[in-house]
């Protein structure tokens, strides 16, 4: 996950000096672009249930996803 100490972001204030905007380099904006779409993902999915590694394994071998 992208940390705000590496993105270097350039803020835009107003006439009273309030942050107004926030410019950032495009490869920063499209990683946090990323990071979102995957928590949105996260939270959509949070409940669903789960499988153990073990069955997950098994499931793609069966589907001839992986070999042992």
């Amino acid at each position: 996950m992208i940390e705000l100490k590496d993105i270097h972001p350039q803020f835009i204030t107003d006439e009273n000096g309030r942050k107004t905007s926030v410019v950032l380099p495009i490869d920063a904006f499209e990683a946090l672009i990323e990071d979102i779409e995957d928590l949105a993902v996260v939270a959509e999915r949070r409940d669903e249930p789960t499988v153990s590694h073990e069955e997950m394994v098994a499931e793609l071998k069966r589907d001839g996803l992986i070999q042992d």
